[in-house]
Parts: C-alpha cells; sequence; structure tokens
C-alpha cells in the first residue's frame, strides 16, 4: 500500500518575518503550497527557497477564498491548512503523519486540534483563547471554507475527529501585529454590516459602541476567567471589546463617503 501524501496549504500577506519558522515546521510535508496575496516584502522569494509551490493572486479582501485556492491546488491525499503566524511542533508532526498513515474507512475525514495563542510575552490559558479549536487537517475533497465572510470553520463532508497536541499561533509577538491584524477584521466586518444593510438606528449606536464592547470585555475577562492571564489577559479582554466600536465606525465611514476599502485592509 502507498504511503498517503500530505499537502501543507498557506495563505500569505506580507509574512516575510514569519513565513520562514512556519515553513521549517513543515518541512516533513509532501508537499507545500504558498497562495500569495500579492505581498510587497520577499514572502513569496523566502517560499521558493523552501521548495514551496507559490501562487501569486491578485489581492482578496475576504481571504478564505485564498484558503480554497490552496486547498484546490494541493495533490495531496490529506491536506494541512497552516497560517504563516502557526508552527507545528515535533509532536504534533508526528501525529499527524500516523493519524493519516493509520486511517482507514470508517475513521473520520477531518480533525480538529488546540491551538495555543501567543500574546505579547505568554501563551493564554483562559480569556477563552485556549484551547482554541480548530479544524486543520483533512482528507482532500472534504472540506472547504465557506467564502461569506471571515473567520468561519471549514465545511467538512463527513466525520470529524481530534489531534492531541497542541497548534502554535505566534499571533501576537508585538502590539504592532495586533493592531495590524485588528485593521484587516475590523474592515471586514465593516463590509459584513454593509452587506447586512444594518440601521442607523440610535440602538445600534449604543449596541456596538457600548453594549458589545462591554459584554465582550466581561466574557473574555470575568466569566472566561482572563485576569488569571496577568496584563495580556486584560489588554487582550479590552481591546477584544473595542473590536465592535472599531468597526461600527468604519461602517459610518463607509456609509457616508467613499472609501478605499483596500487602504482599510492593509
Amino acid at each position: 500500500m502507498n504511503k498517503p501524501k500530505i499537502s501543507v496549504a498557506i495563505i500569505t500577506y506580507n509574512e516575510e518575518k514569519n513565513i520562514k519558522d512556519c515553513l521549517e515546521s513543515v518541512k516533513w510535508a509532501d508537499e507545500i503550497v504558498v497562495v500569495d496575496d500579492s505581498s510587497q516584502d520577499k514572502t513569496r522569494e523566502i517560499a521558493k527557497k523552501f521548495g514551496a509551490k507559490v501562487i501569486k493572486i491578485p489581492k482578496q479582501i475576504f481571504f478564505d477564498m485564498n484558503k480554497n485556492v490552496a486547498i484546490r491546488t494541493c495533490s495531496g491525499d490529506w491536506i494541512f491548512l497552516l497560517d504563516a503566524d502557526e508552527r507545528v511542533s515535533p509532536e504534533l508532526a508526528k501525529e499527524i503523519t500516523n493519524t493519516v498513515q493509520k486511517w482507514s474507512t470508517g475513521q473520520p475525514v477531518a480533525y480538529w486540534m488546540p491551538r495555543k495563542n501567543y500574546f505579547l510575552g505568554r501563551f493564554f490559558r483562559k480569556g477563552g483563547q485556549y484551547p482554541d479549536p480548530v479544524i486543520r487537517l483533512f482528507k482532500k475533497g472534504k472540506a472547504l471554507f465557506p467564502q461569506d465572510s471571515v473567520h468561519k470553520q471549514l465545511e467538512v463532508d463527513g466525520q470529524t475527529g481530534w489531534l492531541k497536541n497542541d497548534l502554535i499561533h505566534w499571533a501576537t509577538p508585538e502590539f504592532s501585529r495586533y493592531l495590524m491584524r485588528e485593521r484587516r477584521y475590523s474592515t471586514l466586518e465593516a463590509l459584513q454590516m454593509m452587506e447586512d444593510k444594518i440601521s442607523l438606528h440610535p440602538l445600534n449606536w449604543l449596541k456596538y459602541l457600548l453594549f458589545r464592547p462591554k459584554r465582550t470585555f466581561f466574557l473574555l475577562y470575568i466569566r472566561h476567567k482572563g485576569f488569571m492571564d496577568s496584563w495580556q489577559g486584560f489588554v487582550f479582554a479590552f481591546f477584544s471589546g473595542l473590536h465592535h466600536a472599531w468597526a461600527f465606525l468604519k461602517y459610518l465611514r463607509m456609509r457616508t463617503k467613499k472609501v478605499d476599502v483596500i487602504k482599510e485592509w492593509q
């Protein structure tokens, strides 16, 4: 019986600081596919040096479309989906290869795994940020992303299972990276508000500028015990609450004047 082939699918945009360590962590894979969103740095050059198949595409706002391009390009029997700021530990790599090699009909076609999120000097253990489950390993042809919004899980055609080892998410080593990500996500949410035609009724002002920020902070910092993650837990909960206000204010700008969405996203 032939050994099943594993492909790694990665999407990138200006990730020259991250992509090397990411690719180092998946050198065990049979194939690496990088779909690049027209980066302006050396992301593509670095990926090519690692032997990755690199595809440059025009800039997209809803980046799940890029993930689907990467998934469809992969030729492996199994696909492992990875972000440039994520790392696969040797323990997780071994678990992935063992799971794929021992797979048989009737077993799950896709696997969840816990994810550890790094934020300003520590890995979160509370605040609703761990185990942060994600589906990343799946049989080719069994999973794709819906393309109507950001941060949706893969849609899987079949049974799912679990891996035990953590995926490492090197999300926020410095606060500037957090702000960069927040610019993108708040723009995406504002675009979703445009599509949903959210009204400008005074109650929605209160909802997005006051009630949702307060509720999010309470959930993350109090209910999910974010206070146990030291000052980083407070900072994360506070700015997670502000996300709703930031997105709504962007939505107001989009409603009242012409906005360069690409510039807002970058």
